[in-house]
């Protein structure tokens, strides 16, 4: 049997190197759909399939609390809500709370801006993580007045402290107390976030202050716990609800009935995959009908080449060779085509692999987990042996009829059907509208979001990040005093056109915080939610930096500080949504239920805070002086390039504090690029399948044309002899070759008129069964299945009726 086998591999090999120009076509294409399927069927397996590397990982939940009337997905918690739900629950163990924030960090090198998760101290006993180096928290160190401590992300000991077997135990200085590195995490994904350093609440200023201490309408924090054992997911969400309502009746002046809270559990895992799990699914869909392409144009590449070697197999069946052994045998060569193309496939695989984990790390956490390795090789092996044993049932069909030719005598007229070569055309076509249709649609997104005004102007503006340390400026007169002495400066700078300051920057990922708020002389109907708002701290400047345009009444000016009245300025979403789109200047609002009042003196127009794809929030900004928030974002208008001044700026700040961290110096359009760069990069990624399956397919629809005229040179001699005209006999080819176009496109558009709505949330501004789009794919489907039949067509016209009767 090895014998026979090897003699098997051995023909298989010379014949295939005898037929270089087909060999090099099948593996090329093989390596193109296997490689591609490799590489999105690896993402799945790593982000959708793989268990958490956590301690029993598929116990592991996240607590949520939406306020649905108010439009909340998720409040988070307060501390005095986790301790009543820890104290209650009996379904769910363990709870922990999670936030993260920035501090400055010095020692061991420059100071840099950490991000930093304050966790509860049994936060990686819940997850069941157990530190690289060192240990974790001990549940004395969350203890108020405990010496700070830290645990260091495994990526920042690596990256920025060189992984350094000895870390544990040296110090930093953070908020001006050393904290003690008493461990360094593994390699996994975190959750809910990356973060460079854990810290205790203990350790945290914030979290560790009376007011979040010991308000119940303090909410913010993450919650995660464990299903208690034997209890399943469904148990404890009515066992959380039944204390939610306890708590709610309780306490009815914290939840108000009107905003519709409530409190709910979900799957860890799930929650981590929750944003990636659609954008992957249609990748793999996408794949998968690659690799569907693939098969049918290698199997009629395989059709045509086995009609050319109905000689050879008669000559073998005459000799003998039974219909088994020539199954066998074309067996073998179609497995080693496959795992020769797979081989490649798997090259082309982890040549990706970088940028499809980048793409999909915008997403989760969990890309961290993919890699090149063993899971991606079983994946190419399986794919390459399935796509290899699909390919040889399709000559082993025909292979019957060829012997019984060839016992007959009648070898020499191919036997192969012409009704599974015209199937396999009519499935690329199909295949290859559903991919077109896709791509065009993500495309004609992209050009819609390209096309967006974001309400502002990012062309030659220069942004930093500058978050002032909390232990240098507690106060909010220091500052006060560090941005009234930073702006001047930079306003000084030659190039300079405006300065301005706020604490985000539009369509970034450090969003401003929401809050409920009160309109003055509107009384709310029984039942209804209170107005809600997106607050932002900024000064005047911020508007002329970003090129927003003042629409009414006056930015804030140099008056507006502590002591005078306060005011705002709204946006025109605001003024539509909550000011009954009247003037607005003038207006007053409370976001203390009417204890204090601030008045509108200006309105600007509307900026796309979140995203080019959302539509802008309703904001208020506050003035800055007003609020002197510490997480400061720098604009600075220039007349030429930005990056120029990007040295002169970090030297300015460092002027005033020399240990000050001056992060993300770019210029403001680099946002905007970063904000489209996922829908770019996935309609790319459509792109290349539906172009690569439009390749395919015109060259299956040109190779089986051309070898149906090519077996029917005779018939067209005849004709021609007959009269038929050269027109006539292109029409002929013409028209058969269309006919199978048409089909498939008709069977494509059912296709994707009802796969089209599962992109529904990935598209912008276009409806999924877009007519343009669809009428662009079948123009251009069926301009290209012309162009794939005249070549062979033309041919086939100037066929010698002479030439064609003496040979025949």
């Amino acid at each position: 049997m090895l014998d026979t086998l090897w003699q098997d591999l051995r023909y298989g090999a010379r014949v295939l190197v005898r037929s270089p120009a087909f060999t090099l076509a099948i593996l090329l294409t093989l390596a193109l759909g296997i490689g591609a399927n490799t590489a999105i069927f690896s993402l799945i397996h790593g982000v959708l399939l793989r268990p958490l590397p956590y301690a029993d990982g598929a116990r592991l939940v996240h607590l949520e609390q939406p306020v649905t009337r108010a439009g909340v997905e998720n409040t988070g918690f307060s501390p005095v809500e986790l301790a009543d739900y820890r104290a209650q629950l009996t379904r769910i163990q363990g709870l922990v709370e999670y936030h993260s924030m920035p501090f400055n960090i010095v020692g061991h090198g420059e100071p840099r801006r950490v991000q930093t998760a304050v966790v509860s101290a049994g936060f990686f006993d819940t997850l069941g993580v157990r530190p690289l180096l060192g240990r974790a928290f001990l549940p004395e160190e969350e203890a108020p007045g405990a010496a700070p401590v830290l645990i260091l992300s495994h990526a920042y000991w690596k990256n920025v402290l060189g992984g350094d077997p000895a870390m544990v135990g040296k110090t930093f200085t953070m908020n001006g107390r050393t904290h003690t590195v008493i461990g360094v995490l593994p390699p996994v994904p975190q959750y809910p976030a990356e973060n460079d350093v854990y810290m205790p609440i203990s350790a945290c200023p914030f979290r560790s202050g009376a007011d979040w201490a010991h308000g119940r309408t303090s909410r913010g924090l993450t919650v995660l716990g464990r299903l208690a054992p034997g209890v399943s997911l469904a148990e404890a969400r009515v066992e959380l609800a039944t204390v939610a309502t306890r708590l709610h009746e309780t306490h009815p002046e914290d939840y108000p009935s009107a905003e519709g809270f409530s409190t709910t559990v979900s799957s860890l895992q799930d929650r981590l995959v929750a944003r990636a799990r659609p954008t992957l699914l249609l990748l793999l869909g996408t794949a998968l009908f690659l690799l569907l392409v693939v098969c049918a144009n290698v199997a009629n590449l395989t059709l045509a080449r086995l009609a050319r070697r109905e000689q050879e197999l008669a000559v073998r069946a005459a000799l003998g060779a039974g219909q088994g052994r020539i199954a066998r045998q074309l067996l073998t060569e179609h497995l080693l085509l496959s795992l020769v193309g797979g081989l490649l496939g798997l090259m082309v695989a982890a040549a990706g692999m970088e940028l499809l984990v980048a793409f999909v790390a915008r997403y989760t956490s969990r890309a961290v987990e993919v890699e090149v390795g063993l899971p991606m090789l079983l994946i190419n092996l399986c794919l390459s042996l399935g796509t290899g044993l699909v390919l040889s049932l399709l000559p082993a069909m025909p292979a019957r009829t060829v012997l019984g030719s060839a016992v007959t005598g009648g070898a020499g007229t191919s036997r192969v059907s012409p009704r599974l070569r015209g199937f396999f055309i009519v499935s690329q076509v199909a295949l290859s509208c559903i991919l077109l249709v896709g791509a065009g649609l993500m495309l004609r997104s992209m050009a819609r979001l390209h096309r967006v005004d974001p309400g502002f102007d990012a062309d030659n503006v220069l942004t930093a990040r500058v978050d002032l340390g909390w232990d240098r400026y507690r106060e909010d007169d220091k500052v006060r005093a560090f941005v009234e002495e930073l702006l001047p400066r930079l306003e000084a700078m030659p190039g300079v056109t405006s300065v301005g300051l706020a604490n985000a920057l539009p369509l970034s990922e450090n969003r401003p915080w929401t809050t409920t708020l009160q309109v003055d002389g509107q009384e709310l109907a029984p039942g209804q939610a209170r107005p809600q708002a997106d607050l932002r701290s900024a000064t005047g400047g911020y508007f002329r930096a970003l090129g927003v345009p003042l629409l009414k009444g006056r930015l804030f000016e140099p008056g507006d500080r502590p002591g005078t009245d306060p005011v705002v300025v709204v946006n025109q979403a605001f003024v539509r949504a909550h000011l009954g789109g009247g003037e607005g200047v003038g207006r007053r609002i409370s976001f203390d239920g009417g204890k204090h009042w601030v008045t509108v003196v200006g309105v600007v127009g509307d900026v796309r805070e979140r995203g080019l794809g959302d539509a802008p929030p309703r904001e208020v900004y506050l003035p800055f002086a007003l609020q002197p928030l510490r997480d400061l974002r720098l604009l600075v208008r220039t007349q030429g390039p930005p990056m120029v001044l990007a040295e002169r700026v970090r030297a300015l700040v460092h002027e005033l504090d020399a240990v000050q961290p001056v992060t993300d110096v770019h210029p403001l359009s680099n946002v905007r690029n970063e904000s489209l760069a996922a829908p770019r990069l996935m309609t790319m990624l459509l792109g290349f399948f539906a172009v690569l399956a439009l390749v395919l397919t015109c060259t299956g629809l040109s190779g089986v044309v051309a070898f149906s005229v090519s077996q029917r040179v005779r018939e067209m001699g005849i004709r021609l002899a007959l009269g038929a005209t050269p027109a006539g006999v292109l029409a002929l080819v013409l028209r058969q070759g269309m006919h199978l176009v048409l089909v498939g496109l008709a069977v494509g558009t059912a296709g994707a008129l009802g796969l089209s709505s599962l992109m529904e949330g990935l598209l912008f501004g276009v409806e999924p069964t877009d007519p343009v789009t669809l009428l662009g794919v079948l123009l251009l489907l069926g301009g290209t299945g012309v162009v794939a039949c005249l070549l062979p067509a033309l041919q086939a016209s100037r066929v010698d009726p002479a030439i064609s009767l003496r040979g025949a």
